[in-house]
């Protein structure tokens, strides 16, 4: 049987930055995806907050930059969010994963895609994973909300969940591309939001909501239609996927075996925001299994548990949003400056509430600059 000091089940974005941490310092490691190619069916939108784009080095072609968030209430009017020297990616998300697939494999990671895994059994403080026919010290679960290492190593599960539809049209027309465009409707996306983002290569339209029952992306295309010149749009493809919202599974962790990404539910309770959270604690996972492996040092469960940022104030934002207030109301609330505010901090600091400066900037916002106006516009 193949010896392997780390497998990584997932080669997405958390197992990509896990898989070149762990290889570039010593670990032997392998990862398995079940996708026959790197950026296969990918399951995201695929914005990178400006972090992301500062600690890591996309390349400028698999990107388009966007400098702001322009904003629309239930009743049709708009306002814009900016945030000076701050922005967003646009990105080619299969682009941008066959990327970290190839720096993965650089680093020295042994990248296998089109393998799945039925069987994982312990033995000799040993994982044996079956039909890989692959021997390890530790696992790693990168392997997505419904994640099957979890399942078979009895870890926690994600309970609570947003689903997703998005579609890829080109020839949209009369469209801001210098802005990312988000819908707020309690009645269309009870629970989250609906967007426009002017792509890489095309113009990606999708929204989420609470999962009782799917989304309607057609009946938010016919709104789009409004405002927008739909006329010669074609549809390129359409995806949808489960966005994990609960906050992280317990236990995240076991014997020689963790998870991370949407496998562990490290993804934002409050904006479903989870690529910036895979490549961070994917990478710092890599980092501590190396430690532990090589140089005996902390259990790496407990050095990430650290770094792992608790959601608390993001969790009791999801709780209110889960009420599904009526149209009416967001509209009244969005009028006033300290909830707008409020909306331009959640936008443009990843972390939230949670730190000083997001605190300090809101209350700039809130006492010392005036709100942009607002604008009056049919259709979505």
């Amino acid at each position: 049987m193949e010896q392997a000091d780390l497998v990584v089940v997932g080669g997405g974005f958390a197992g990509m930055a896990c898989a070149a941490a762990a290889s570039v310092r010593g670990l032997r490691t392998v990862v398995l995806d079940r996708k026959p190619e790197p950026g296969a069916a990918p399951h995201t939108t695929g914005i990178l907050v400006k972090e992301v784009a500062d600690a890591w080095d996309v390349p400028r072609r698999l990107t388009r930059k966007i400098a702001g968030v322009r904003l629309y209430t239930p009743n049709g009017r708009s306002f814009d969010l900016h945030s000076p020297g701050y922005y967003f990616l646009a990105t080619d998300t299969p682009g941008v994963l066959r990327w970290l697939a190839q720096r993965a494999n650089a680093q020295g990671a042994d990248v296998r895609f089109g393998s799945r895994i039925h069987a994982m059994h312990r033995t000799n403080d040993r994982w044996h994973l079956d039909p890989a026919g692959l021997s390890s010290k530790w696992v790693l679960g990168a392997d997505g909300a419904r994640s099957a290492v979890a399942r078979m190593t009895n870890l926690g599960a994600n309970q609570k969940f947003l689903v997703g539809v998005e579609a890829e049209l080109k020839g949209v027309r009369g469209i801001d591309a210098d802005a990312l465009h988000v819908f707020i409707d309690s009645e269309l996306a009870p629970g989250y939001i609906a967007w426009v983002v002017p792509g890489v290569h095309e113009t990606q339209v999708g929204l989420a909501r609470i999962a009782d029952r799917a989304p309607d992306l057609d009946g938010f295309l016919k709104k789009l239609a409004q405002r927008f010149d739909l006329s010669a749009a074609t549809e390129v493809s359409r995806r949808r996927g489960l966005i994990p919202v609960g906050g992280l599974v317990r236990p995240m962790a076991g014997e020689c075996v963790m998870l991370v990404g949407d496998a562990a539910g490290m993804v934002s309770p409050l904006t479903a925001g989870g690529i910036h959270t895979a490549l961070q604690y994917g990478r710092l996972a890599g980092v501590a299994l190396a430690d532990h492996v090589l140089d005996g040092g902390p259990d790496p469960v407990h050095a990430l548990k650290r770094q792992i940022e608790p959601f608390g104030l993001k969790h009791a934002m999801r709780w209110a949003i889960d009420r599904r207030p009526p149209n009416a109301l967001i509209d009244a609330m969005l009028r006033l400056g300290p909830v707008r505010a409020l909306a331009q901090t959640v936008f443009y600091h990843h972390r939230g509430l949670s730190t000083r400066a997001a605190w300090r900037d809101l209350a700039t916002s809130c006492l010392g600059r005036s709100p942009q106006p607002m604008t009056r516009s049919s259709g979505a």
